[in-house]
């Protein structure tokens, strides 16, 4: 059986990082692109890129000739009130969740059609779907992130398919400040009827069937990873 090529975008911290390394571990070999490679250093099977996807430009040759999945991970979580928001803030959200992955998605396209078939993940949050307070700019971001994902998919097919994560709040770097105390950690689990907050597995687990062959006949759609919040009430 021939070796699995996987690219996974923001793949040195959180979510990303236990893609990488569920991947690996599977036998697949991986380019994790992010903007620091300091966790990914001694994973075998990893060729690590550091650069900025909206800064720099990503070339097709710096990528596998045969992409067997895609995995665009960065985020943002910039909760503000109302009369916080900015031009500045909603811009620099969506640049991040949308056109981040719209660029990546065209660097890898010719990879991934030339494998014999290929997936792409995408992220969103449960924001979209709750309507939470604070998280107008992710929200807004993230169900652009909805749209991409069905757009992309439908355009894709039969070759490429296309779906999405849509987590709650999980334990990684990024929700740090959310979760800086005890208080903070107990309120937060309270809040979903698994009582726990996410880890990064939690989520990295049903990207990893998304990118495989498990999921061969799912395309297209938008999966609640969140402790039930968006669908229980308890």
């Amino acid at each position: 059986m021939n070796q699995k090529n996987y690219v996974v975008v923001g793949g040195s911290h959180g979510i990303g990082l236990s893609i990488v390394k569920r991947l690996v571990a599977g036998g697949a070999a991986v380019t994790a692109i992010a903007r620091t490679s300091d966790h990914l250093t001694g994973l075998s099977g990893v060729t690590a890129i550091e650069m900025d996807v909206l800064k720099d430009e990503i070339h097709a040759d710096q990528l596998p000739e045969s992409i067997d999945g895609l995995a665009y991970c960065p985020g943002s979580i910039n909760l503000l009130p109302i009369r916080a928001l900015t031009p500045e803030a909603m811009i620099a959200d969506f640049q991040l969740n949308v056109v981040g992955a719209v660029k990546c998605l065209q660097a890898s396209l010719r990879a991934m059609k030339a494998a014999e078939a290929s997936t792409m993940v995408m992220f969103s949050s449960v924001a979209v779907s709750q309507g939470l307070p604070m998280h107008a700019s992710v929200a807004a971001s993230k169900g652009a992130v909805e749209g991409l994902t069905r757009s992309f998919a439908a355009e894709l097919a039969p070759k490429i398919r296309v779906n999405c994560v849509a987590p709650s709040l999980t334990d990684t770097p990024l929700a740090a400040r959310l979760l800086s105390s005890e208080s903070k950690r107990h309120a937060m689990a309270e809040r979903h009827p698994l009582k726990r907050i996410g880890t990064p597995d939690d989520i990295a687990a049903i990207a990893e069937f998304l990118l495989t062959n498990s999921s061969s006949w799912i395309t297209g759609q938008v999966i609640g990873v969140d402790g039930g919040m968006a669908t229980l009430r308890v």
